[in-house]
């Protein structure tokens, strides 16, 4: 058969030869119009024009069961004629774009204005005016040449500003181009099966082309578009494409369609692929969007202009209207005149309704759109919050400074000129006046510039770059860049067992066969005949075809496992039993089985049914052994023959059996198989219940998936550390407690809880069955293992501990999973990790951090880093303040006193690339060590200022102005050097001023070695020499010093200093080294003054009317709310933290493949398009009664995913229905909006109208 195809293909190619037109009976625009059809259309299309699927094949010269031959020319021409599986990534900005976008800084631009004023008034020369008519301090200019010189502070000013602009430009662009990098990486890993030659093979997604005959199963993301050639229970989530959240059945007869960018939520399949990149339905959406994005620009801006034409219309039409109306009231009486108001507010409100609505809409549109591409839609991360806040405050604080400054100097100046020199005031002066206020300015705005930490959210975005890229070394992939930011506060995991805690690698160790326990298995001609001949028949086709074992890599080594471990272990223990399971799926293929009912997580069994020749059917199942003994009523004993299988029978195996091998860490699976005799008729497939019931048990088997060596120490590590880990399971209780205990997760004697799902139900809900927040609060404080857990409750208990406030401080959950089921909670916690090689696609897209080799200890590397973030963060911030406390106190009173600042704005703005810049560049970088581990966690309220941090600010900040106040006031004695206070306008720089700059810049390289500790440590050295980013910074800044210094002359205002006044500054440097000493002794707990800053805002702070407000967001956005109260305005002058917050958003922008179609340039494959799926877990359940509510065995009916009982149809009545009236009451009930990515929509049982303040209702995922 395989020749055939391969003869086919050949034959294919002599034809080509022939005739280069139209080499496949099939244009490309004819397949694009097919996939454009849904359901019963395309199926016509299909049979119209092609016959069947087969038809199809033939036509694009492929084989259904064999594929394509795999030849280089073969796919090459595809790629040609069909193109390729890529989506070309939107253009990057250019270095240009960049450079325009950091000149948008408000203090950046103040300053370039009045360094322009400045150099427009030194150019000025009042006409005849003696300038000693105009007071003392414009006179005293002896020489010519000095005055002309006037220009050089502004020219420096300017040339200073393009410094900072192209720094700050160069750091975009390099970190643009870094994550542009990873994306790609990213994208390299992503692989799909495809069948080429009849052999399964994974090619990269980018290599497959139209023709391809792609294996799709449950969690794959589709990467193109395609026609099923033959599915098993295949259900696609299709709302990333048409935002309908319900599970689409995919079948030969109702809808064969499947579309790129869609999740295979159930099942498995082949399919004919019709439709790759630009062309498949993903990338006509991409196309739209970028040929759209260029227009858009210029209908943007003439949108916003008609816009504000009409604002300023209504407001006129306003106006005249309220004139008007009051007009009408003076002639009407007292009486009318409540009555009128009532109506204008309803006229006003009816106006606005009205010609406004539109405008509304495009405002809320506009804004949406921005903070979409600003941010993903998720709470800000826990430090950005902190940090936004704290840098409005400080910015708050400099502003004020600033502006106090300026008024100080001006008034200061007005008095002494024209009160106590009492001079007139001269019209030819004025320029000089003015050459003054705007020299006032400058120095008002450099002490805002000083002031305004914009180097936060560059220390922020450098640390955090430099952790992903180390990270990577550490195995942890990073999307989205603030989570590992927040894996540093984490202070419980929530881990999945297989594959993390353990292996992954599944064998048969034991088993139950023939009413016999083996602890080995055992040699097969001890198994009866008939028994054996069932065992490999069910084994080889109710185990997923994708599963299979392969010759080992290496010579000597282990079989290869691919595809599902469990069902590897099942293929392996066939292959022990010396049979070979190839031989019965090369008997029976694929396309020839019956019925499949695949595993999901609500069935926890597989079955397979096959149609015999005399009209029978027969059925294996394979199963967790617990649930399906429940349905077995027969069991094959040693002689081969079925015996009655009773409850009491059932009982003796879970005890003797089934409860030994899980408590010695075994998974238990149950195979077991039921005939359909022909005289029954044909059975009602679609009727689970009565299906999978009465089957005769085979045998049971116990699989060991050994614990990973290195996990018991990583979770010491952890538990060292403060982290709490627990594990969340589908394995049966005995197992998981098992494994538990092997990992040191629970300890013999410890007081801990290992509970099922059942149970954990039980517990939690309330009479009503609704989940409520105390019950929850009772027992996560002491869980460690959740047992046979469906994905619902792993998303519960994850909601349950983040929404917690037992324990302060709150927590932040980390969680792993592998299994698409796993989505909701991955993307609910605060950090999820997902599984790069045992993970489905669904999971990788609902995490924030793939571990590339599935593997618990780099959680604890993530650990590490995230908790080196927040120190290098608080390191950075220690050094800034005290640096920033200092230069505006000096620049302040300095000016007031001597009516100039010290600190000219040239070296101003020197002192602020060294302590914005560099200092984030070198505090940022620093590398983690294991002693972060001995901590522990922050928590979400923890102050980035601690109070040991305060004091060395403060401290710090004695001893420099200590320093600087001496040097400034009695310096030109110690030194016998001229006195530079009160210099005239156009003055020479003087010595004395370039001592007290110099000994300034000293004082802060020193005291960058102090901020290197921010715990109260003694030796600042320790480690220094591990960060060569550090050392060459301090370094290569006192280089540029030195050169400054010596050869700047009058840009800068220095003047060259001799050996001696060096030594002398670079001594009183160094004394920020010894004093640091002595404020590490004063221990911190005596100073009671002292106060933490940089607070997160915590829920309670918020006003109730703002909370109300923010209801409507998807967000709280900490910092929004900070400046919300301060009253927006004065935030738009952070300017430059604005852009570097962009720049970080940038990079999640173009990490994070899942704000749907927002931010088209993150898209650079369809892969990366999706957005995530919309998780409904109702959708996900078959109408069957849970496996335990059938047997009656509960108490009270605690259905676990399953939707609650009605409310009286008088509540029913008030609800909002949604326009799908389906029969699923959940859907008429709940009116559906879109959940925002990082809120897992799950509907908590959510029948019943959740009232505000019930347990529910607080429970209730946020919609």
């Amino acid at each position: 058969m395989a020749s055939n195809s391969f003869r086919g293909s050949k034959r294919g190619r002599h034809a080509q030869a022939n005739h280069d037109v139209g080499d496949f009976n099939c244009s490309l625009k004819e397949l694009r119009s097919l996939m454009e059809l849904r359901g019963p259309e395309g199926i016509a299309r299909i049979q119209e024009c092609y016959g069947d699927v087969e038809g199809l094949c033939t036509r694009l010269r492929t084989s259904p069961i064999h594929g394509l031959g795999g030849h280089a020319d073969d796919i090459a021409r595809r790629k040609e004629e069909f193109g390729q599986n890529v989506i070309p990534p939107k253009k990057p900005k250019t270095f240009l774009q960049l450079v325009w976008e950091a000149l948008q800084d408000v203090t950046l631009i103040i300053l370039e204005v009045a360094a322009i004023i400045s150099l427009g008034l030194s150019f000025y020369r009042p006409p005849d005016a003696e300038r000693e008519n105009c007071g003392k301090a414009a006179g005293g200019v002896e020489d010519e040449g000095e005055a002309d010189a006037g220009w050089i502070e502004g020219a420096a000013i300017l040339l200073s500003v393009v410094c900072v602009v192209l720094v700050t430009a160069f750091n975009d662009w390099s970190k643009e181009k870094q994550f542009r990098g990873l994306q790609s990486r990213i994208e390299q890993e992503q692989k799909f099966t495809v069948v080429r030659g009849g052999q399964v093979v994974q090619v990269h997604v980018a290599e497959i082309v139209v023709g391809d005959v792609a294996q799709v199963k449950y969690g794959d993301l589709l990467p193109a578009d395609g026609v099923l050639i033959q599915g098993n229970d295949l259900k696609i989530d299709e709302s990333s494409l048409t935002g309908e959240s319900d599970h689409v059945k995919k079948t030969l007869d109702n809808d064969p369609m499947l579309l790129s960018g869609t999740h295979v939520m159930e099942g498995s399949g082949k399919i004919l692929i019709t439709a790759v990149g630009v062309n498949s339905q993903t990338g006509i959406i991409f196309t739209l969007l970028g040929a759209g994005e260029d227009e858009d620009d210029d209908e943007e801006e003439k949108a916003e202009k008609e816009r504000k034409k009409r604002e300023r219309e209504e407001k006129k039409k306003e106006k005249e209207r309220r004139k008007k109306e009051k007009k009408e009231k003076k002639d009407k009486k007292d009486k009318l005149d409540k009555k009128n108001k009532r109506d204008e507010k309803n006229k006003k409100g009816k106006s606005q309704d009205g010609a406004g609505v539109e405008m509304q809409a495009l405002n809320s549109d506009d804004e949406g759109e921005e903070k979409k591409k600003a941010h993903p839609k998720k709470e800000k991360s826990v430090l950005q919050g902190k940090l936004t806040k704290l840098a409005v405050q400080i910015g708050k604080a400099g502003l004020f400074m600033s502006g106090l400054t300026v008024i100080i100097l001006i008034t200061l100046f007005m008095v002494d000129t024209f009160w106590i020199q009492g001079l007139p005031w001269i019209a030819d002066c004025t320029p000089i006046y003015i050459q003054f206020c705007v020299k006032f300015f400058i120095i008002g705005v450099t002490v805002l510039v000083v002031a305004v930490p914009e180097g936060l959210p560059l220390a922020v975005t450098i640390s955090l770059a430099y952790s992903v890229k180390k990270m990577m070394k550490d195995n942890n992939l990073v999307r989205h860049l603030d989570a590992c930011e927040t894996m540093g506060n984490a202070t419980a995991i929530c881990s999945d067992k297989t594959g993390t805690l353990t292996m992954n690698r599944m064998t048969v160790v034991q088993a139950y066969l023939g009413d016999r326990h083996y602890r080995v298995v055992p040699e097969s001609d001890l198994i009866p005949g008939k028994v054996l001949d069932l065992l490999i028949m069910g084994i080889g086709v109710n185990c997923a075809y994708t599963s299979k074992i392969m010759s080992p890599e290496k010579e000597g080594g282990l079989p290869r496992q691919v595809g599902n471990k469990t069902e590897c272990a099942l293929l392996g223990f066939v292959l022990e039993l010396r049979r070979d399971y190839m031989t019965i799926r090369n008997e029976i293929p694929e396309e020839k089985l019956f019925k499949v009912y695949t595993f999901n997580s609500v069935r926890k069994s597989m079955s397979t049914v096959l149609k015999n020749a005399d009209g029978s059917y027969r059925m294996f199942s394979k199963g967790a052994s617990e649930i399906l003994l429940k349905k077995c009523c027969k069991i094959m004993t040693a002689s081969g023959e079925a015996k009655v299988f009773k409850p009491r029978d059932r009982d003796y195996v879970v005890k003797n059996v089934i409860e030994p091998m899980a408590s010695e860490g075994l998974r238990t699976i149950c195979l077991a198989y039921r005939d359909f005799p022909p005289v029954d008729g044909e059975p009602d497939w679609e009727n689970e219940t009565d299906i999978l019931t009465g089957l005769t048990c085979l045998c049971v088997v116990g699989i060991e998936d050994p614990v990973r060596p290195e996990v018991p120490d990583a979770i010491k590590r952890c538990q060292r550390a403060g982290i709490t880990v627990r594990m969340v399971t589908g394995d049966n209780i005995d197992t998981a407690r098992a494994i538990a205990s092997k990992c040191g997760i629970v300890h013999p004697g410890d007081d801990f809880l290992c509970i099922d799902g059942k149970e954990f139900n039980r517990r939690i809900r309330n009479q009503l069955g609704e989940i409520e927040q105390e019950r929850i609060d009772k027992i996560w404080p002491k869980l460690r293992v959740l047992a046979r857990s469906s994905p619902t409750d792993k998303h519960t208990l994850v909601k349950g501990i983040m929404d917690s406030t037992v324990l302060e401080p709150r927590q932040v959950v980390a969680v792993t999973g592998d299994g698409t089921n796993d989505g909701p909670a991955l993307k609910k916690a605060d950090v999820g990790f997902a599984m790069g090689i045992a993970g489905t696609d669904v999971a990788k897209e609902a995490s924030d951090i793939i571990l590339t080799d599935d593997n618990f200890s780099s959680i604890v590397k993530a650990v590490m880093w995230g908790r080196n973030v927040y120190d290098s963060i608080s390191k950075f911030l220690q050094f800034q303040l005290t640096v920033n406390v200092v230069a505006v106190i000096v620049a302040f009173t300095g000016a007031c006193i001597t009516q100039d600042s010290p600190l000219k704005a040239v070296q101003m703005l020197w002192v602020n690339l060294i302590m914005d810049t560099f200092a984030s560049l070198a505090l940022a970088t620093e590398p983690p060590t294991e002693s972060l581990l001995l901590r522990k966690p922050y928590g979400r309220n923890k102050p980035l200022i601690s109070r040991t941090m305060m004091k060395n600010i403060l401290g710090h900040a004695v001893y420099q102005l200590t320093v600087i106040f001496t040097l400034l006031f009695t310096g030109e004695q110690i030194f016998d050097i001229d006195s530079g206070r009160y210099a005239p306008l156009h003055a020479p720089p003087s010595e004395h001023y370039t001592i007290v700059f110099n000994t300034f810049v000293m004082m802060q390289l020193f005291n960058e070695i102090n901020a290197r500790k921010i715990h109260g440590e003694r030796n600042v050295f320790d480690g220094i020499f591990k960060n060569m980013i550090f050392c060459s910074i301090v370094f290569g800044t006192f280089v540029i010093q030195i050169v400054i210094v010596q050869f700047g002359g009058k840009p800068f205002s220095c003047v060259g200093l001799s050996i001696d006044q060096w030594l002398w500054c670079v001594f009183l440097g160094f004394g920020c080294l010894l004093w640091g000493q002595v404020v590490t002794t004063v221990p911190t707990s005596r100073l009671k003054f002292l106060k933490s800053a940089g607070h997160g805002t915590q829920q309670e702070e918020i006003p109730e009317d703002e909370l109300e407000e923010m209801d409507d967001l998807d967000e709280i956005d900490h910092g929004e709310m900070e400046m919300r109260r301060g009253q927006v305005l004065w935030c738009r002058g952070l300017g430059r933290i604005q852009t570097q917050i962009r720049v970080v958003n940038a990079f999640q922008d173009t990490l994070s493949p899942y704000e749907g179609l927002e931010t088209p340039e993150s898209r650079n494959s369809i892969h990366n398009f999706m957005t995530t799926p919309e998780f409904r877990i109702e959708d996900s359940e078959p109408q069957i009664p849970l496996i335990d509510d059938t047997e009656g065995e509960d108490d009270a009916p605690t259905k676990r995913n399953a939707t609650q009982t009605l409310p009286p149809p008088s509540t029913l009545a008030t609800l909002p229905s949604t326009p799908n009236q389906n029969n699923n009451a959940v859907d008429r009930i709940i009116p559906l909006y879109k959940e925002s990515p990082k809120t897992g929509g799950i509907h908590q049982s959510a029948a019943l109208p959740p009232r505000p303040g019930s347990p529910l209702h607080s429970l209730e995922t946020s919609l």
